[in-house]
């Protein structure tokens, strides 16, 4: 049999076909009106989310500085230390940005950015792939899950995906990964939720018509004929061209920017009418162990490099998403797998950390800094971390509640624990009957909702705290994010507190003892003395 009429033959409505566009890798599978109406999502909505990971680790420290803490912060990291006349100021708040997020700084006074401070989880993992494992899986650091936070929430929505996709309600990638290989976030509990294209040439190829040229040889020959054949019959292909086509000028982006070519990718296909919801980009080197900075111009370096591509990248997608009249239906979010210490290293860099900060942007953000600057003590050692405020669960559960419009009912099922949901929708665009809050971070900053007396202390302390009322947490960590006692658990009233902490199980040393109370955490240092 001939190779034409063998593939005609085999390639019939509702056969999975693994097929291959200029590096585009997908499934394709027949559609019809009962597949569609049992496939439909379970929430209608616009709503896009973009995944911005900054590859590496990022030096949280070095990207939002506590301006209140720049005396010790220059004990720690004096050969990195930027020059606190050069950082560029939050209105609000006695915190900057590093000089070259001016594009961020720009959406901030826009009040279309928010900084999160201080997110992590506990136990941290300091392996670059067991960290970036844990934020995408959305797993605790002693659990291994076989699905990503992503590939849960669309498999809640798409039940029965990839069996009836794509079709009439849904003819268009549920999620789309801008890089080489499929986020594993995007993986469900039984197969990926999503598609990946390689890299913007393949992009702009495949909406062009123009395949690339085959080896001249047999094996050659075959893969010209499979990609036309591919071409011809790939549903997701045709509907990612028909949205492309649709928007003919973009406005300008930085040259010489991976970040910002991906965006504009993104922003293209949310424009041309795509119903896919997330979107996943990267931009790597955040790994930055030696020449951080360039010593005696710290506002240069690779590191400075970077957040520049960053935030001219985000800034310019922002205001393309402005010109082509869709950025009221898109929010973004910045994460990398983990921070960096406090202390900086003889080589000009910063070693892996723990918690780090992350923004999140869009018209419907809340603007502004939730939580409270990091405490930088005097005595900080080499091993020393950020201490964690916010779980990053407690993020991505708040996206999925406020801005997607996920029941409680399925959040569990996603999240798989209960975390609580933070001001960072904007009122006026959270769901009906999503719990949230207007943001006024700093309304309680100078205001200790956690002490302890006495302090320093040998054998006993005594906590003071206050409750809005709800579930409440105090935990204790050491400087390395290691959680070492749960000292409360447990739903309060309104009021103010005390509870007795005995130290006999912590060597000499500072700790932090970190309060959550709903959308209010609150991180005190404590130190054990012999």
């Amino acid at each position: 049999m001939k190779r034409r009429d063998f593939l005609a033959k085999a390639l019939p409505a509702g056969i999975v076909m693994p097929a291959l566009i200029s590096g585009f890798s997908f499934k394709a599978f027949g559609a019809s009106q009962l597949l569609s109406a049992l496939t439909a999502g379970n929430t209608e909505t616009d709503r896009v989310f973009v995944i911005i990971q900054l590859n590496g680790g990022n030096d949280g420290l070095n990207t939002v500085i506590p301006l209140d803490q720049y005396d010790n912060l220059a004990n720690a990291r004096s050969n990195i230390l930027l020059d606190n006349k050069k950082i560029l100021t939050l209105s609000g708040y006695d915190t900057g940005l590093h000089p070259a997020l001016k594009g961020l700084s720009a959406l901030y006074n826009q009040k279309e950015l928010q900084v999160i401070q201080s997110v992590g989880y506990p136990q941290p993992n300091f392996s670059h792939f067991r960290a970036t494992d844990i934020w995408l899986s959305g797993a605790d650091s002693n659990q291994y899950l076989n699905s990503g936070w992503v590939g849960r929430y669309l498999n809640d929505e798409y039940a029965n995906y990839p069996v009836g996709y794509p079709n009439s309600v849904m003819a268009d990638p549920l999620a789309l990964q801008i890089g080489s290989f499929i986020s594993p976030a995007f993986q469900g509990p039984s197969v990926n939720m999503g598609m990946a294209i390689t890299d913007p040439v393949n992009f702009y190829n495949l909406i062009n018509g123009i395949v690339e040229p085959a080896p001249q040889s047999n094996a050659g020959k075959e893969l010209t004929y499979i990609r036309q054949i591919s071409q011809q019959t790939q549903q997701y292909a045709n509907v990612i061209k028909s949205a492309a086509a649709k928007v003919p000028n973009q406005n300008a982006y930085p040259t010489n920017n991976t970040l910002a070519d991906q965006l504009k990718i993104v922003s293209r296909l949310i424009a041309g009418g795509l119903k896919t919801r997330i979107y996943m980009v990267n931009i790597g080197g955040f790994d930055t162990h030696a020449q951080q900075a360039v010593s005696g111009a710290t506002e240069t370096g690779a590191h400075s490099v970077l957040l520049a591509k960053v935030g001219d990248a985000i800034k310019a997608f922002m205001d393309d998403l402005k010109f082509l009249g869709a950025s009221k239906r898109v929010i973004g979010m910045t994460f990398s797998e983990f921070g960096r210490r406090i202390k900086s290293n003889a080589s000009l860099g910063t070693d892996h950390g723990a918690a780090a900060p992350l923004f999140v942007f869009g018209e419907g953000i809340q603007a502004g800094v939730l939580g409270k600057n990091p405490t930088i003590n005097s005595l900080i050692g080499n091993a020393d971390n950020v201490p964690m405020q916010y779980d990053f669960r407690s993020v991505y559960s708040t996206i999925l509640q406020n801005w997607f419009c996920v029941p409680g009912t399925s959040l569990q099922n996603i999240i798989l624990k209960d975390y609580q949901s933070l001001p960072i929708i904007k009122p006026m665009y959270t769901c009906a009957g999503g719990m949230v809050s207007n943001l006024d971070p700093n309304k309680d900053v100078g205001k200790n909702i956690i002490s302890n007396y006495p302090n320093p202390f040998s054998q006993r302390t005594n906590f003071t705290y206050e409750s809005a009322g709800g579930h409440a947490l105090i935990q204790i960590f050491d400087v390395q994010g290691k959680l070492m006692e749960t000292l409360l658990d447990d739903i309060k009233d309104k009021g103010s507190y005390n509870l007795t902490f005995e130290s006999i199980k912590l060597k000499a040393g500072i700790y932090y003892a970190r309060l959550q109370n709903g959308a209010l955490q609150q991180v005190r240092t404590i130190q054990v003395v012999n």
